[in-house]
């Protein structure tokens, strides 16, 4: 019988010494995505980096090219990003039943993931898609997946698949692609929803999650941009140091313009269940303990959110990045649970940060439930070599 997915390759054998990344002449839009997962330095590194960021959770990657594919491939040729970093791809990994899966590949097995590959080929391979290489990490279901989309041009150093950066394997789920550049790191996650019950471990897992993205920002050897659905909403304050803030969170006054309705996201339940716990009471993404921890995260890795750090004011419309089923209790309801975030060394190098979809009729969310976030930086200023005179102004 034929086979239609890649293997996944034995320790030491050829295939797995390709490196991460670097697709064969002729190869596919999806080919890239074909590279082991354990990464590797690409040779031939160009002077030049990415800048020009976009991510969004596009909650079915193969539903939007079905459906919403146009005016999404519009919005992309209009801001040319560099990098485009997707979460919820939800297309399976490669791999029949039974045997061991491929998360860089997608799955090609039978013939309704055939079609739905071709799906995808078709839509990579035109414009503006086709100027860009694509690297999946994919869960072994239709469930969560992440990709990243950069343009031929740019070259990473290394793509890794898991937060230690060295380990072969992928993260569960295919949650995590971390882009070595020369300059910075570019982290693509999908986080971990925190859940709404203790005893489903939903609670356990998010805890988990969080204290490996501590130790993860704490232990970065360069500048970060990491983005992506990561899940939680902000904790704002304003015009107070943010260490006696964190610190007194309890006592300090702080305000909440990262949802539409507070009260409402502050008191949510599922069938009338209260944890145990108050700080784990609330909507998903809004929970007191959860949106601590991400303050911490924040705080310890001296990271910088990109959209607050243009945009101080609460905007009731263009001004959040998830929103509820426009019928139903959630109408209306919105949080900004998407971000770009940036290391203290980039900050002064942001340009923008815009979310790109408004209203709670989801204008711009193109058939998801997120809408596209997107990113500019300066390009960055080459260092005067060491006894070099400075010019005269």
């Amino acid at each position: 019988m034929k086979r239609f997915f890649q293997p996944v390759p034995k320790d030491g054998s050829p295939s797995k010494k390709r490196l991460a990344g670097a697709a064969e002449p002729g190869d596919g839009p999806t080919s890239a995505g074909a590279a082991t997962g354990a990464g590797g330095d690409v040779e031939g590194r160009p002077t030049e980096e990415p800048f020009k960021f976009l991510t969004w959770n596009a909650n079915s990657l193969l539903l939007r090219m079905k459906s919403d594919w146009p005016a999404f491939s519009q919005l992309v040729a209009r801001l040319d990003p560099d990098v485009i970093c997707v979460q919820e791809v939800r297309m399976p990994a490669a791999g029949s039943k039974g045997a061991p899966k491929n998360p860089s590949e997608l799955k090609d097995d039978t013939s309704l993931s055939r079609d739905e590959k071709q799906v995808v080929l078709r839509a990579l391979s035109a414009s503006p898609f086709k100027d860009y290489r694509v690297w999946w990490s994919l869960s072994d279901s239709k469930y969560a997946g992440t990709a990243m989309f950069i343009k031929k041009k740019f070259e990473p150093k290394k793509v890794s698949f898991n937060l230690d950066r060295t380990s072969s394997k992928h993260e569960a789920d295919g949650r995590v692609i971390i882009a070595e550049f020369e300059s910075f790191l570019l982290l693509n996650t999908y986080s971990p929803n925190n859940g709404w019950k203790e005893e489903e471990n939903a609670f356990q897992r998010r805890r988990k999650w969080d204290k490996r993205m501590l130790e993860f920002v704490q232990h970065v050897d360069k500048p970060l941009i990491w983005c992506g659905d990561l899940n939680v909403s902000m904790i704002f304050f304003r015009d107070i140091l943010f260490v006696i803030c964190f610190t007194l969170f309890e006592h300090s006054s702080h305000e909440e313009i990262d949802v539409s309705h507070p009260d409402f996201f502050s008191s949510a339940k599922l069938n009338g269940y209260t944890p145990p716990n108050k700080e784990d009471c609330g909507q998903p993404g809004f929970t007191p303990a959860e949106r601590r921890r991400f303050g911490n995260i924040l705080f310890q890795g001296k990271l910088v959110d990109a959209y607050r750090h243009l945009h101080k004011e609460k905007d009731i419309d263009g001004g959040f990045s998830w929103s509820g089923h426009p019928i139903g209790k959630y109408r209306g309801k919105r949080m900004r649970i998407d971000y770009f975030l940036v290391s203290e060394q980039l900050k002064d190098r942001i340009v923008s940060c815009e979310m790109h979809g408004r209203g709670i009729e989801l204008d711009g969310f193109y058939g998801s439930d997120h809408c596209p976030v997107s990113l500019e930086l300066s390009e960055a200023v080459a260092e005067e070599a060491p006894g070099q005179p400075k010019p005269s102004i």
